[in-house]
């Protein structure tokens, strides 16, 4: 696109742009809608994103689609047992001509990074990765390079392989905002894959800019969150902490850990970007509930019992969303579509 897009005014014209460019991915990706709306949510939560499925579901392309319609630089990494940490974030190099050390940045240093099967990297380079995801920067040789803004890792891992496979560290688990389980498509969907992919494949427009971007991140970020809705998520970590104070103390012997405060924060920010894409100036209930299995799931360490009955950190969410009560709002007789900010006696 050469044009340059300006900053929406009002949350209608900014869920109009960023329905734009949703549908442009969804132009190149066949089915999978919850995946394309979860890579915007976490760019506008400024959040990393963790891809998780078997080959072939398009989780690559999809990621690099999302990268052209969303524009500025964008690079794949391949992760791989032999990987070290100077491959991913650069080194220093040394100029015979000039008898001096130069520091080669490596392909981290780009707005968008996508760690392909970022689960077979040995246990050095998650390090080096820990720092570039929380503190969004890199130190090499004792200097310090900031990374470009915006600027989100987008990781994709196989669960079906233990070949040549390293675990993800908890501590690194908890640095992605949001955890996809990207499944395989359905009959209708595979039909139009055939349809769709098998002759020239479609190509995406670029819609937003990095500029927009921050912008539109700027807007995610000042979404009204009533207190009431504040305490709701407060309830739901708390919940995964000691479940027997909410009524669920079957759950004390499924989880083993629950979630940090950064998964608060994280929801937090999760829900005002749902809010965002869907129009509206203020987060509800309903944003928190549809966007906390893919925000808490990955944060919660299961218990030996709960992984040999097979219970899944998906279901223990599920159930601390049906037992945790939320706030309700009231509309006053009002259309719930209006883009209306409730306010405090308005939830309850």
């Amino acid at each position: 696109m050469s044009e340059k897009t300006q900053a929406p005014s009002s949350a209608e014209e900014t869920a109009t742009l960023l329905g734009k460019a949703i549908s442009q991915v969804q132009q190149v990706i066949v089915g999978q809608e919850h995946m394309v709306e979860q890579l915007m949510v976490g760019l506008l939560a400024r959040g990393h994103i963790l891809l998780e499925g078997v080959p072939g579901t398009a989780k690559t392309l999809a990621v690099r689609t999302f990268a052209t319609v969303v524009g500025g630089t964008f690079s794949r990494v391949q992760f791989t047992p032999d990987l070290v940490p100077s491959d991913i974030v650069g080194t220093r190099v040394y100029q015979a001509s000039k008898e001096t050390f130069d520091v080669e940045l490596g392909p981290v240093f780009t707005n968008f990074v996508l760690a392909d099967e970022i689960n077979r990297a040995p246990a050095k380079v998650q390090a080096a990765m820990l720092e570039l995801m929380a503190e969004k920067q890199v130190s090499i040789a004792g200097t310090t390079y900031p990374m470009k803004d915006p600027f989100i890792v987008i990781a994709t891992e196989n669960p079906v392989e233990s070949e040549g496979v390293y675990p993800l560290p908890e501590a690194q688990r908890d640095r992605f905002l949001l955890k996809v389980d990207v499944p395989y498509p359905k009959g209708n969907e595979e039909l139009e894959i055939l349809r769709r992919m098998s002759v020239k494949a479609p190509t995406a427009t670029r819609i937003l800019d990095p500029e927009l971007t921050r912008s539109l991140q700027d807007r995610a970020s000042s979404i009204f969150v009533h207190n009431l809705v504040a305490e709701y998520i407060v309830r739901l970590i708390l919940a995964t902490r000691n479940p027997a104070d909410f009524n669920m103390p079957d759950l004390a012997r499924v989880i083993s850990i629950g979630c940090s405060s950064r998964a608060t924060l994280g929801l937090v920010a999760a829900a005002r970007a749902v809010a965002l894409i869907h129009g509206r100036d203020y987060v509800l209930p309903t944003d928190v509930q549809a966007i906390a299995p893919d925000v808490m799931a990955h944060r919660i360490m299961l218990s030996f019992d709960a992984i040999a009955d097979d219970v899944s950190a998906a279901q223990v969410v599920e159930r601390i969303l049906a037992m945790v009560p939320a706030p309700t709002p009231v509309w006053n007789n009002r259309a719930p579509a209006a883009p209306r900010r409730p306010v405090a006696s308005e939830v309850r």
